[in-house]
């Protein structure tokens, strides 16, 4: 992926990884804009970042997201590249029957919105006959997080979908790449997230992703060394290990 001359959409963003991203790509020459549902943060970022394209999206809307395709496309009819990096993440306790409300909402956001845009996409990337796609896993879908178990369906979901895609996108010229993330200081979760000492630095994640990226040719997977435990886990032999930890933070709920 040539990330000097792309022209690339990211779904998503707005903040945490998907604007940490899109600054990087910018700052290597791409052409890059973001998406997000916000008018008033999209406006603040393209005043803060002269060049930045913006484009309002709801990826849990169908006809949103049709209207930011357009947009998008009839701005960048050279759009080479689309990333698809909304999602929630929000703790949930299943004893109590009321998650299911976010369990809905998370499905929505992160595996039906991802499948939304990349459905919107696909036929111009098909026509063009190159192009990226880029769908955002995390390592939770290899190993989960029993704290937010909507999460960890949804993305174990999307990579199940990214696999499915790239067979059946085969020899069309488009790629298609899943970014890989382990637990990064956002606020995904919330502010104390920026804190945990867990949390891998933002932009060590951005540098490191964006190099992998970089390669040529593209890796199907972008996994920073930070994540490589958790996705090949069961691999190594240590899923077991790695689920016990990360079930620690079930005292949340009082387990």
């Amino acid at each position: 992926m040539d990330i000097t001359t792309n022209t690339v959409f990211i779904a998503g963003g707005t903040s945490g990884l998907g604007l940490g991203l899109a600054r990087r790509l910018r700052e290597a020459g791409s052409t890059v804009i973001i998406g997000g549902r916000r008018a008033d943060r999209l406006k603040t970022l393209a005043e803060e970042n002269p060049g930045l394209g913006t484009v309002e999206i709801d990826v849990t809307d169908d006809a949103s997201v049709a209207r930011a395709r357009d947009q998008v496309l009839a701005q960048y009819p050279d759009l080479s590249a689309v990333i698809t990096m909304s999602g929630i993440m929000i703790a949930e306790d299943l004893r109590d029957p009321g998650h299911f409300r976010i369990t809905r909402d998370t499905v929505e956001t992160n595996l039906l919105g991802t499948v939304r845009v990349v459905d919107a996409f696909t036929p111009y990337l098909l026509g063009r006959g190159a192009g990226t796609i880029m769908t955002v896993t995390s390592g939770i879908a290899y190993v989960p997080f029993p704290l937010t178990p909507a999460y960890g369906i949804t993305k174990a979901g999307i990579h199940s979908y990214t696999e499915s895609l790239r067979a059946q996108l085969a020899g069309t010229g488009v790629e298609v790449v899943e970014l890989i993330p382990p637990l990064v200081a956002t606020e995904l979760m919330g502010p104390g997230q920026l804190e945990d000492p867990n949390a891998m630095p933002l932009q060590d994640f951005v540098e490191e992703s964006v190099g992998l990226m970089a390669q040529q040719p593209t890796p199907r997977e972008i996994t920073v060394e930070r994540v490589k435990a958790q996705r090949h886990a069961v691999a190594d032999g240590t899923y077991d290990q790695i689920l016990t930890r990360l079930s620690g933070a079930l005292a949340a709920f009082g387990h």
